[in-house]
């Protein structure tokens, strides 16, 4: 941050003049709770571990998206609880500018619901996602009272999506469900398979190397 003395005009006194940043960090408000945080992180890693081969896609969680028609950081901001974007490289990124991506918005919205935030979410966020950035696929959730609901942009406008019966909804961006699993929204896949997070593959694996040593086969020569 660059400071710069300037002489006030009416009273030719110098004052300091604070001059932003050119490439200012994300400065989203704390979360609400360590759930909020856990919710978010498990949205993040269970995408990256499953999309791991793939290049062509940025996910974030609770991260600054500017998006000023007039290319200004200081005016019109959001920050959503999780978000992808589709079509794009794959790298670490400080904040999501607008008009240095090629003009993309989110493909895909996630909004943590909370006490303080709910009202925001379900009605200005909604309004700004549907009209503005155009974000075909938005969801949310709340981790306390597990509400959850989504909507996909037809025709301009968010349409609410319908659940199957399991409960969950269809991503058309991601190509996957997202659906409420012990408390946390997780992913499911096409034919309804949860999206296992590394520990829970860990888990998976080693219950499965006890089962092939009890019919007395080395899982190491499988």
């Amino acid at each position: 941050m660059t400071i710069a003395p300037e002489k006030n005009p009416q009273t030719g006194i110098c004052q300091d003049v604070i001059f932003p940043p050119g490439d200012i960090y994300s400065d989203e408000p704390p979360l609400e709770s360590d759930l909020h945080l856990r919710q978010i992180i498990l949205l993040l890693t269970c995408l990256e571990w499953l999309w791991r081969d793939r290049n062509d896609f940025y996910a974030a969680g609770n991260l600054t998206i500017y998006y000023s028609p007039y290319q200004r950081k200081s005016e019109f901001f959001r920050g959503p609880d999780f978000f992808v974007v589709l079509g794009c490289d794959r790298k670490t990124r400080k904040s999501w500018v607008v008009w240095e991506e090629h003009g993309k918005y989110p493909n895909v919205i996630v909004e943590i619901l909370s006490d303080s935030t709910s009202d925001t979410d379900k009605n200005l966020k909604k309004t700004i996602y549907q009209d503005t950035f155009r974000t075909l696929d938005y969801f949310w959730f709340d981790p306390n009272t597990l509400e959850f609901a989504g909507f996909h942009l037809l025709d301009g406008e968010y349409q609410p999506l319908q659940p199957n019966e399991h409960g969950h909804l269809w991503s058309q961006q991601l190509g996957l469900y997202l659906g409420v699993h012990e408390g946390l929204l997780r992913y499911f896949t096409p034919d309804h398979q949860l999206v296992p997070t590394l520990e829970e593959m860990a888990q998976q694996a080693e219950r499965l190397g006890a089962k092939l040593r009890e019919l007395n086969i080395d899982p190491n020569t499988i």
